[in-house]
């Protein structure tokens, strides 16, 4: 009988031959509950001495008052003034209060705040706080995590107990000790206006599961759990913050649902419980009471029948659902004699003390119980280590609330609830990119949203609106703008998250759309809020494919995109029985993968910190004067877990770079664009290397150059001439243009563009062409890098395909990435703003060079070639760059025959040492040299292309790897050689191979293409 000497006291009080009869009384008098009880104690239950001795200690060292304020928690806010201040820290300093509860706020003046009154506070408070999806529940500037229905729908709980440790680490680190989470109402009540969304949902099982994760999670790292709201609160209709909710269940409901995952949670160690505030008439009858103040309920099933003997906490005693019936005070002495241990929102302190005293002395409570509930209090004080408090440090909280690793996790959670219901045909993810004209449409908003943001990185697209506020006019003028597309993404935003009479904010408007949509197009519908929204969309089942989403932030509106588009995948199921249709627990199970996913760098497991040279570097470009601005894009494995854009268009311009601006590429051209084709009509059986160049344009015959083998050609090793001034032949020796050659304006005698106000005689192609033609060989001069073979690329192209050169990358290669923001002559399809200007070009077009191509050659054949002209986005070129990469696989489609990519990557003639570059692509000249054209840590297999304007891109297949740097180093002039000089591109590519070393992710000379 010892054994239960720990959990009852008075046991030990009683002479021996009485124990037995009082244990059989006791087991006797009891209905038990048929859950099971704790069997393991909370944490604070088994301290150690030196504890132990510090909690007698501080008892002994209190009078009345302060022991009865020890069970007082007050509230208080870190977003009010000062006379809010000074008034909480007189309640500190007068009545010792035993702790208090942070609501808004932020973390800086809440810092600031809880280090004055821990100071003030004879006995260490216990602060809380409500932080159920993490500090963002109550503080600005903090890092929020998903809410419960979100977790609800993930498989993996391991996830939320990393949550739960997270969540913790902030609580700690802002000064708190006690998160009222987790939620464990099984919501099964889609009308409860206060759970909801809050709910891990409605099995029993799973809500359990994930609350212990979660529970586990936040014990583990010392932060105490607070499961709520006793005895459950989940099927109600009424939000007791304003009033009181009555439940009408049979104790035998309760006992099997409501109460079971409190069970499991006891078992298991939790730290706490917080009593609702409910009508329960099968427990206790009483008219209007709340089981907050029963004590039937929370003395006799809590603390004996369930056998619970951790902290028991009432739910705010200031909410209408006890406020309206009792005063301040006396609501409070009302939860103490209900068996309640703190009371939390006291709102009087002076009255709740003088109203305990009164209980004490009419013998309601005995002094020994408020000793026993104060000892238990500070036992759990010693444990959360405020027996030796120590303040907030201030320094850098901010940023210590809102790391990279716990931001990672944040979206690690979202991306796994993400909940896919319908796929018919497995539309998802998208194909057919270069098929399909594809729209967006956000219902709810009337602008740009974070979801069409992240769906225009996979697929150029039109995006429309349907505002909360659209009358019959703009839904026909939308149809009709909607007709001429095949496919529409739509994404259901603004949705209320609470259950109420607006129908989760679904309105007419968007059924009827909907409706109309789904009868003749493919329809992908994602609805970012709370899911029981779905019901609300009558036509919803006809979709072609339905995401739930859970919430609307802007990482899951990112994510969702990816989904969408392949870059990640989902296995999230229903947490709730939406309707038939959707019932519980479904989810379909969708791979991703087949395109590029975005993440941070935690994502490919490297420490965001370890890569901050790269903005270093970058920073030091634009201090130096290298170049204005730029952006940089590396991805590892399908993961871009590094894009960003720094700096400015130009040096005195105050237009800064953004992601989707697009930068004259330069010889990247040539691997992008003539390369691309060659390599698919290689796969085609079309186009052999080992074959001459007379064979594939009949121009060359006759000429010197009609036996040049193209393996030659591609290597840079066939005797051409490196380049040809062209534009210089077109001027007289005063300066001005030869009067055949150029015209301000345009007409049918000088139809291209070559810059603004200067258009080439239509005819003068020919000229160029047969100016390479006539140009000389030098067969033994060994590599000289030429550009006059890729000049000569697109009709060679042409020949072979029959097809115009741009049409032909177009249609085989951008359209079916999805890549068309890789372009010539950008002025004709995009915003002169979203162009990065190059050179002010003072001997050839005399003007500052924005929108047309920065190379003379390129401009003077229209823009168009196959050497320069191509402009594009880092994140454009990425998808090529990764179709090479993956072997000419990119989003599930085979683009280039396999083999053929790897073939043109290698080296050709590194075993006779002749030269180490591939067929088109260059490789590392001096590997394991900083000076050299690649990073020194670039492996001998890697490959790539630079180009004049600034610009490097680099495929690292041992790594898994592709790099981009864009820049318009040559503005405002090519004179400028800074970015080369500091090596800035392969430095940045350096950082980034130390960061996966310093990892274990560095792999170099195991794989050869």
């Amino acid at each position: 009988m010892s054994m239960f000497f720990p959990y009852f006291p008075f046991l030990k009080r009683l002479p021996k031959g009485c124990l037995t009869v009082v244990w059989l009384s006791w087991i006797l008098a009891i209905e038990p509950i048929p859950v099971l009880s704790q069997t393991h104690p909370v944490p604070y239950l088994n301290l150690d001495p030196g504890l132990e001795g510090w909690v007698e200690e501080t008892l002994q060292s209190m009078d009345l008052e302060e022991r009865i304020s020890q069970l007082i928690m007050i509230p208080v806010y870190s977003n009010k003034g000062p006379v809010h201040v000074d008034s909480v820290s007189n309640l500190v300093k007068r009545y010792k209060v035993g702790g208090m509860i942070f609501f808004q706020g932020g973390p800086v003046r809440q810092a600031h705040m809880i280090n004055r009154f821990q100071r003030e506070s004879k006995v260490p408070l216990m602060i809380s706080i409500d932080g159920e999806w993490g500090l963002a529940m109550r503080l600005d500037s903090t890092l929020r995590f998903p809410y419960q229905m979100a977790l609800g729908a993930i498989r993996d709980d391991s996830l939320i107990y990393e949550m739960g440790r997270q969540v913790a680490k902030h609580t700690r680190r802002a000064g708190l000790h006690v998160n009222f989470a987790p939620v464990v109402d099984i919501n099964n009540n889609p009308a409860n206006p206060v759970i909801g969304f809050r709910s891990f949902g409605e099995d029993k099982e799973r809500v359990a599961r994930k609350a212990l994760a979660y529970m586990r999670g936040m014990q583990d790292e010392q932060v105490l759990a607070s499961a709520k709201h006793f005895p459950g609160h989940g099927d109600t209709n009424v939000d007791s913050h304003y009033g009181l909710p009555v439940i009408h269940f049979s104790k035998q409901r309760l006992q099997e649902l409501e109460l079971y995952p409190f069970s499991q949670l006891m078992q298991a160690g939790l730290g706490s419980v917080m009593v609702a505030h409910m009508h329960i008439p099968v427990l206790d009858s009483t008219p209007n009471l709340a089981s907050t103040l029963s004590p039937t309920v929370v003395t006799d099933l809590l603390k004996k029948e369930m056998n619970y003997e951790g902290l028991v906490f009432t739910d705010a005693l200031n909410m209408q659902g006890v406020a309206k019936y009792y005063e301040p005070g006396v609501v409070d002495v009302k939860a103490l004699l209900a068996g309640n241990d703190m009371l939390l929102n006291t709102m009087n302190v002076p009255a709740t003390i003088r109203e305990v005293k009164k209980a004490l002395e009419a013998g309601q409570i005995a002094p020994e119980e408020i000793d026993a509930r104060v000892r238990k209090v500070l036992r759990a004080k010693a444990w959360l280590g405020l027996s030796s408090w120590q303040p907030v440090e201030v320094t850098s909280l901010i940023d210590d609330l809102k790391t990279p690793s716990a931001r990672h996790l944040s979206r690690e959670l979202a991306a796994s609830s993400l909940t896919l219901l319908k796929n018919d045909e497995n539309i998802l993810p998208l194909a057919g990119l270069g098929t399909y004209r594809t729209a967006s449409l956000s219902m709810g908003v009337s602008h740009e949203t974070a979801f069409q943001r992240g769906l225009a990185r996979y697929q150029a697209m039109d995006h429309f609106y349907l505002p909360f506020e659209a009358g019959l006019a703009d839904i026909n003028r939308l149809i009709r703008d909607l007709s001429l597309y095949d496919r529409i993404i739509v994404g259901v935003h603004g949705i209320s998250l609470r259950a109420g009479n607006d129908r989760f904010g679904i309105t007419p408007e968007m059924n009827l759309i909907l409706k109309q949509l789904n009868q003749d197009k493919e329809v992908v519908v994602s609805v970012f809020g709370n899911v029981y929204a779905l019901n609300e969309l009558v036509d919803l089942p006809n979709a072609s494919a339905v995401v739930a989403a859970y919430q609307e932030t802007e990482d899951t509106q990112d994510l969702v995109s990816q989904m969408i588009f392949g870059g990640i995948g989902a296995n999230g199921t229903l947490p709730v029985r939406v309707s038939a249709v959707f019932p519980l627990g479904a989810g379909l199970e969708l791979s991703g993968g087949s395109r590029v996913a975005y993440g941070l760098p935690e994502s490919i497991g490297v420490p965001s910190d370890q890569l901050a040279g790269i903005d270093s570097l970058v920073h030091l470009a634009i201090r130096e004067g290298a170049t204005p601005g730029a952006q940089v894009l590396v991805a590892k494995e399908g993961k871009v877990f590094f894009h960003r854009a720094y700096g400015h268009h130009g040096f005195d311009s105050l237009q800064k770079v953004s992601l989707d601006d697009l930068y004259d590429l330069a010889s990247i051209t040539k691997i992008s664009t003539a390369l691309a084709a060659f390599m698919h009509l290689k796969g085609e059986g079309k186009f052999d290397e080992n074959r001459q160049l007379g064979e594939y344009l009949p121009m060359a015959k006759g000429s010197n150059k009609e036996t040049l083998v193209y393996k030659d050609i591609l290597t840079h090793q066939s005797g051409l001439t490196a380049w040809i001034s062209f534009w210089q032949e077109t001027q007289r020796k005063n300066g001005k243009f030869k009067w055949y050659t150029f015209k301000q304006d345009s007409s049918g005698r000088f139809p291209m563009k070559v810059a603004n106000h200067l258009y080439i005689h239509r005819k003068y192609t020919d000229k160029i062409y047969r100016k390479i033609m006539d140009s000389g060989i030098k067969p033994d001069q060994g590599y000289v890098y030429s550009d006059l073979s890729f000049i000569l690329a697109p009709k060679v192209v042409e020949h072979i395909s029959k097809t115009d050169f741009v049409s032909y990358i177009r249609q085989n290669i951008y359209n079916p990435l999805g890549a068309q923001g890789l372009t010539f002559n950008p002025y004709e399809r995009f915003p002169l703003s979203q162009v990065v200007p190059t050179e002010y070009d003072s001997l050839f077009r005399r003007q500052q060079l924005h929108g047309t191509v920065h190379d003379e050659g390129a401009a003077m054949l229209g823009g168009i070639s196959g050497h320069a002209g191509l402009f594009g986005s880092a994140n454009e070129l990425s998808k090529l760059m990764h179709l090479y990469l993956y072997d000419g696989v990119y989003g599930g489609e085979t683009l280039i025959q396999n083999g053929v990519v790897h073939r043109f990557s290698a080296c050709v003639y590194c075993e006779q040492g002749i030269n180490y570059r591939a067929l088109g692509f260059d490789r590392p000249n001096r590997p394991g040299d900083p000076n050299g054209n690649a990073a020194p840590s670039a492996p001998a297999t890697s490959f790539g292309h630079s180009g004049f304007t600034g610009t490097y891109t680099w495929i690292d297949l041992e790594n898994d790897l592709v790099y981009i740097f864009l820049s318009n180093r040559v503005n405002p002039t090519r004179e400028n050689r800074k970015l080369y000089q500091l090596n800035i591109r392969t430095g940045i590519l350096e950082v980034v191979y130390e960061a996966l070393k310093a990892n274990g992710l560095y792999e170099s000379g195991h794989k050869k293409p």
